[in-house]
Order: C-alpha cells, then structure tokens, then sequence
C-alpha cells in the first residue's frame, strides 16, 4: 500500500479533512450541542432573575418614597399647626371666662380656626378629673388630696394636641397627688 492510501484508512491522520475542521473548538460553525442550549437557558433564567429583583427593588423604592412623602406632608402639617397653638389656647381661655360671646367676630374666627385643626386631625386631649399621664401631660403642680388613690388631673392650664398619634404638645396640669 502506498502512503497515501495508508493515511486514509489512519483514524489518527485528519489532514484536509474538512468535517473535521469545521467542529473544532472555537470554529465559527459549531455546532450547537445539549450543554450550550441548557447554557443559554441557565443565562436567561438569570437574567429573567435579576429583572425580578430590579422591580422588587423598584416597587419598595417607589413604596418607601411614598411613604416618605407622608410622613413629610405630616410633618409640614404638624409644624404649622403648632404655630397656631397659642392662639387656640388664648381663644380657650377668652371662651372660658365668658369674653368670647356667640355670633361676634371673635366667635367665627374661632369656629374656622377650630374647624380647620379638625380638617387635619387635631385633637386636643387633658381633661380635669382624667388620670394622669406622664407621656401625655406635664404636671406643673402637685397637691396631695386624701380623696384620690391614683394621681389625677385637677385642672388645666394649657390642653395638649396631637394628630393622629404624633404629640404636637402635652397637656400642662395640675394635679391631685394621693397623700401619704
């Protein structure tokens, strides 16, 4: 046999062989095999994951700014109100002793500036006779009264405010302490 015919029928020898040439690693006409198919689906289930944790992180981001934008509005609103605060009280005390008579100026400015804090939540809280509180009231005074087993309000000076539950200020009282 000749060399030609014997480098033929050789399994070793592939010179020229264009089958084979085509199929070697990195030729651009590779065939596609079951490991680069089941690549390409682990690649698109990752990427399909990372969306779903970008609009998870979108949707708490747009949740958290919303949220934000609440408690920032609430604030605003508080701080406002607060200013308000001693005029309500002065109103109080003119209803009090009598100087605030119905159907004068004074009176319906006082409604408005009453039905505007109820617009956004404002309560007004220490009443005398209540118990007494420390979280919600600032005890200016304390008189022992053997009629009381438990400290209670004996009277108001200033209410105290809150919307909602945020505490714009404590009630400032005076209060029966029970004595010793």
């Amino acid at each position: 046999m000749s060399d030609d015919k014997l480098n033929d029928q050789d399994p070793a020898h592939h010179e020229g062989d264009e089958t084979e040439e085509m199929t070697e690693e990195g030729s651009p006409v590779e065939p596609e095999s079951a490991s680069s198919e089941t690549d390409l689906i682990d690649r698109e289930l990752e990427i399909f994951q990372d969306l779903q944790r970008l609009q998870a992180d979108f949707v708490n981001y747009r949740a958290r700014v919303e949220r934000d934008r609440g408690a920032e509005r609430q604030a605003a609103i508080a701080e406002a109100i607060r200013a308000f605060l001693p005029a309500l009280d002065d109103l109080t005390r003119a209803q009090q002793h009598g100087d605030l008579q119905d159907s004068t100026p004074m009176a319906a400015i006082a409604t408005k500036l009453r039905n505007a804090g109820d617009k956004f939540g404002l309560v007004s809280f220490g009443a005398k006779g209540d118990k007494f509180d420390p979280e919600l009231h600032d005890a200016l005074v304390q008189t022992p009264n053997p009629s009381v087993s438990q400290a209670e309000i004996a009277d108001v000076i200033e209410l105290g405010y809150r919307i909602g539950e945020r505490m714009l200020r404590p009630a400032k009282v005076a209060v029966f302490v029970p004595a010793e």
